[in-house]
């Protein structure tokens, strides 16, 4: 009974400890500086490059070059690509009209020369091929590169030009007219895409991003370390929180576009069956595992509980053969009772 009890506790351990591990997610980068004083102690997880340095007001980064995350992050864990990462990302900058063209949250493989600057917009590298991707807030109408306009934020991948932008003239605001903005920029694992919001600061987030691209992170960086942050010409930094979580691959899926469902009714985009699919088979696998953890717990408490028998003292314990005895007493009581109705 002890050997049946015992596994009925490990078999209890490892359901639990699979279950948590699926469905909760784990941070493997994440710092946050409200501000960049000397109380922060920011430069234990940043590095400084070019001539960014804390600002007049001791509590912003002028950046004016790179600041890097010293710890770098690999966007797939386990082996055979086991888990994807997500990663969430908020900041608070300022752009002074008269100075710089923008700048860029950037994601570099190691061993990108961080130190080297060759006047490449927003502090990047313009002349050498270098693999990289960057989240613009372009401040430059450079035709050179196809720019829309002068106040617009873009994707960037290993180029100038970007693969998708967005007017930011749209949502009522100005990047380089010296106030402070909030921005928000988010990939998630499970959907391979990248969002970006923006807004003033002390609005809320808004609902809808300014800008959504698919990209799968996984297949571009591989297995490489990549570092992330910003480069600029001349931007002020206030605050930056970073935070990257890993997600089981099964999980993934092809939600819809969110641009495409603010498109009209005709352009709406119906969930293809396979997702569907994915999604039930999911949801039955979670569902299994959590009726196997009650149905286990459930046997673990009856196990402690519902085998504990009664135990009697030796001195009001019936006899065995006494009971025997009074079996074949009402043996006899029935027998002659039978008879008595046969007469």
């Amino acid at each position: 009974m002890a050997a049946l009890s015992s596994s009925r506790y490990l078999l209890a351990f490892f359901i639990l400890s699979l279950y948590l591990k699926f469905i909760a997610t784990e941070a493997n980068l994440a710092f946050s500086f409200k501000n960049f004083g000397k109380d922060s102690n920011f430069e234990s997880q940043l590095a400084l490059y070019g001539d960014t340095k804390v600002a007049n007001d001791s509590m912003s980064v002028q950046v004016t070059g790179r600041i890097i995350s010293k710890k770098p992050i690999n966007l797939i864990e386990g082996n055979l690509r086991k888990y994807m990462v997500s990663f969430s990302n908020y900041f608070v900058f300022s752009i002074s009209r008269e100075i710089g063209d923008g700048f860029a949250f950037v994601m570099l493989p190691v061993g990108f020369p961080l130190n080297e600057f060759d006047g490449g917009s927003m502090g990047m590298l313009g002349k050498e091929k270098m693999k990289f991707l960057a989240i613009e807030f372009d401040t430059f109408k450079d035709e050179k590169y196809g720019d829309v306009n002068g106040n617009h934020i873009g994707v960037d991948i290993e180029s100038f030009v970007s693969v998708k932008v967005s007017n930011v003239s749209s949502i009522n605001l100005v990047l380089n007219s010296g106030e402070k903005l909030q921005a928000w920029i988010d990939y998630e694992a499970s959907s391979k895409r990248f969002e970006v919001r923006l807004s003033k600061l002390g609005e809320n987030r808004p609902v809808a991003p300014l800008l959504s691209y698919s990209i799968d992170l996984s297949k571009m960086w591989k297995r490489e370390n990549v570092t992330v942050g910003f480069s600029s010409s001349s931007t002020k930094l206030y605050s930056w929180s970073f935070r990257s979580r890993t997600v089981p691959h099964w999980m993934h899926s092809e939600p819809l576009d969110p641009e495409n469902t603010m498109k009209t009714k005709e352009e709406f985009k119906v969930t293809k069956r396979s997702d569907c699919a994915l999604r039930i088979l999911a949801a039955l696998v979670l569902g299994t595992g959590c009726g196997a953890l009650g149905a286990v717990f459930v046997l673990f408490v009856w196990t402690i509980f519902g085998n504990r028998r009664p135990v009697v003292p030796e001195e009001f314990a019936v006899p065995q053969k006494k009971i025997e005895e009074y079996k074949k007493f009402n043996v006899v009581i029935d027998e002659t009772i039978k008879d008595g109705e046969k007469k």
